[in-house]
């Protein structure tokens, strides 16, 4: 008697296989397998395009990326709302990810796409022998943003069981997983990322969609932030990224740099694509080691206690240092908190360069106020009593603090409890942990979408099972 298509696949179907756990981003992609502490594949999401006889190559990975290729330009499949814009680069750079580093390649491995004659050559190899799918053993359970389209959602399934095989599929929110990897059913989820910060409030296991706020002073908003600051200094902060320069001499804080820079060919020379890309790079590496989020009380353009401004005691801290590839290099005192003034205080924000200050309603705590309008008044304590912090960004010197003393200070009577956790890769990782933990639990077998379903219901089954 054949199994009806309603009875989820039994446990034993995929006991001894490993599941897969893939939860793409704006600026990485992550991938790993479940019931593992971190994801053992992180890629970039950002591909590199060099022109090739009759067409283009397409090179995925770090090593690609990094190389000043002639020609080379950088694009990324993703929005900057982290939704996929290109569907064909983003399935071949999530394959990479998954068969670089966890799985066997298949023949025709995307690391490098083929140039026209090529790849009419490889289709007629494709229609006279049927290629082995890559995720033919692993089900795959994916993550997504809180305001994916239900045309994207079906999107993901048709790649992961057309063009990979998978035997059992499931679609999960990354503010869900996010607040799985922190222990908590319940959470308003706060994920600041490269392009964007996002409050999901989650309840019982499940997104909030109307609480679901997005807003695009995240990561890159900084380092946006930082090159207006750099070209306002006098005299302006040299931004080469580490491929321009060959060689360099140590100098004094503030000194010229005396170095020597590679040139190119102009009708070679790297696109200017690659070169910001080059330089958000640099810029991340500046974040990481000098910039910080001005703590509190109050704001950086306020008083404390004693009513001295507060930009006079952010003189008095001591200052950091950063040195530039080329040598240049400067102690960073007070300014180095003015980049990220204007996620939290709109008015703080850097203008210039055709860079107008965000609106009002952009500001990370009008998100947050935004997000608690749209769910039930009476799980308000709830959820403020369980705010988990995630993404990259989140990592910024003092951002957790500030954030913490900003919402005391709008929600003096409910009680706000934060969980960030302190480790690197379980705040940057938080999406994928979650997803690993969900995927590897026992009672979770009975939930995949298996390949029969998917036949059965076509790709609308996602909407029906994965809320």
């Amino acid at each position: 008697m054949a199994q009806s298509s309603a009875i989820p696949p039994s446990n034993a179907e995929y006991d001894e296989i490993s599941a897969l756990v893939l939860d793409p981003g704006y600026s990485t992609t992550r991938a790993g397998f479940a019931g593992e502490d971190v994801p053992k594949s992180v890629v970039p999401s950002f591909y590199g395009v060099v022109p090739s006889d009759g067409g283009s190559k397409y090179l995925y990975g770090d090593n690609s990326l990094y190389n000043p290729l002639p020609q080379i330009s950088v694009a990324n499949p993703m929005a900057k709302d982290g939704t996929v814009e290109d569907w064909d680069i983003a399935t071949n750079l999530w394959e990479y990810a998954i068969t670089s580093r966890l799985t066997n390649p298949r023949p025709g491995n995307p690391l490098v796409k083929l140039d026209l004659k090529e790849a009419e050559m490889y289709d007629g190899m494709v229609a006279a022998e049927k290629q082995e799918k890559p995720l033919e053993e692993n089900p795959l359970l994916m993550t997504e943003t809180g305001w994916n389209s239900g045309k994207g959602r079906e999107k993901g399934i048709e790649i992961a069981m057309e063009n990979w095989g998978c035997p059992a599929y499931w679609l999960a929110r990354n503010g869900v997983c996010a607040a799985f990897a922190a222990g908590k059913a319940s959470a308003l989820v706060i994920d600041v990322g490269a392009s964007s910060i996002s409050i999901t409030p989650v309840h019982d296991g499940l997104i909030l969609r109307k609480g679901v706020i997005r807003s695009p002073l995240a990561g890159n908003f900084v380092s946006d932030q930082l090159r207006l600051l750099f070209s306002a200094s006098t005299p302006p902060v040299p931004l080469n990224p580490h491929y321009l320069v060959t060689s360099k001499i140590a100098v004094d804080a503030g000194s010229p740099a005396v170095a020597t820079y590679r040139s190119f060919d102009p009708k070679t020379a790297p696109s200017s694509s690659f070169r910001r890309f080059q330089e958000e790079r640099l810029l991340t590496e500046f974040k990481e080691s000098v910039v910080q989020v001005w703590p509190g009380p109050g704001r950086l353009s306020g008083h404390d206690h004693s009513n001295v401004p507060n930009e006079e005691v952010a003189k008095a801290q001591p200052g950091r240092p950063f040195e530039m590839p080329d040598g240049w290099n400067q102690m960073f005192g007070a300014e180095r908190y003015r980049a990220t003034e204007g996620i939290f205080d709109v008015k703080a924000a850097i203008t210039g360069n055709g860079s107008p200050a965000p609106p009002q309603s952009q500001s990370i705590m009008a998100s947050i106020q935004a997000s608690l309008a749209q769910v039930d008044v009476d799980i308000r304590p709830h959820l403020l009593s369980n705010v988990v912090v995630t993404g990259g960004a989140s990592l910024m010197q003092g951002f957790t603090e500030r954030l913490n003393h900003e919402l005391m200070t709008s929600h003096s009577g409910p009680r706000v409890r934060i969980s960030a956790p302190g480790n690197m890769y379980e705040r940057k990782y938080a999406s994928w942990i979650g997803g690993s933990i969900l995927a590897s639990l026992g009672t979770f077998h009975q939930m995949w979408i298996s390949k029969k379903e998917y036949e059965e219901h076509g790709a609308g089954i996602v909407e029906k099972r994965c809320k």
